[in-house]
């Protein structure tokens, strides 16, 4: 019998995975540098319009943001103590398209953020993840779908579509070991997305060096399973109750 690992070597995974209805990715070692597309604003946005109150904000950004330094120990525990992805706050049921060309590799997968979500996977083996929806997809393992296609609609976290409606967008390398600042890869006026917010917009000072991870360009990557990146001993603001 063929194992995991040996399908992973040899690119055949993904025709297994369509037939057996499993994901192998977590068995897969991370990707290097090499074969990896690097940053050029090469994707879109996942919403269409103008954002504002009535349509669509960024909630949440990625990297060391305050709301993640608060479960850094629990929800993030195993992203390193980051938020991997990027939370766009949204009514449900607004319409979520692809950031860009590429092929579905799962329909409600294995890798977060339920109660749906969905995995496509792009040139560069780069792989992006819509979570939060709010049903399963329309999608099949296998189509193509292209930048702006709408392919899904948005959710609530908790399901109740009242309580955090969001979708969580992650960008990260097709072994799913390696997760990416999204900033860098979308072309958007982050400046202007930032200005506006919820829930941990902010990010986490390290009094000991004040100055790193400030800004959205300047989060640092998540290696799924690492060491925590942001275990401060002079944290600001102090995470109340302490560390979670």
């Amino acid at each position: 019998m063929l194992t995991r690992r040996w399908l992973l070597r040899k690119g055949a995974a993904g025709a297994l995975l369509t037939g057996l209805g499993v994901a192998l990715a977590h068995d897969a070692p991370p990707l290097p540098d090499s074969v990896i597309a690097r940053p050029a604003r090469q994707f879109g946005l996942p919403f269409a319009g103008v954002p504002g109150p009535n349509t669509w904000l960024l909630g949440q950004g990625y990297g060391n943001t305050t709301g993640a330094y608060r479960q850094r120990r629990s929800t993030y525990g195993n992203l390193q103590g980051l938020h991997a992805g990027l939370d766009f706050s949204a009514p449900c049921g607004t319409p979520v398209r692809a950031i860009g060309d590429g092929v579905v590799a799962e329909v409600d997968g294995p890798h977060g953020s339920p109660p749906h979500n969905v995995v496509i996977d792009h040139a560069g083996n780069l792989s992006s993840l819509y979570g939060h929806l709010l049903q399963r997809a329309a999608l099949r393992v296998g189509q193509r779908v292209t930048r702006g296609q709408v392919i899904a609609r948005s959710g609530d976290s908790q399901g109740t579509c009242i309580s955090a409606p969001h979708l969580h967008l992650e960008i990260r390398d097709r072994s799913h070991r390696r997760l990416f600042n999204p900033v860098p890869y979308i072309a958007a006026d982050w400046e202007s997305l930032a200005l506006a917010g919820s829930f941990g917009r902010g990010y986490e000072y390290d009094l000991s060096a004040p100055r790193r991870w400030q800004t959205p360009e300047s989060q640092p990557e998540v290696r799924r399973g690492g060491p925590l990146l942001n275990d401060f001993a002079r944290p600001w603001p102090p995470a109340p109750g302490g560390a979670r």
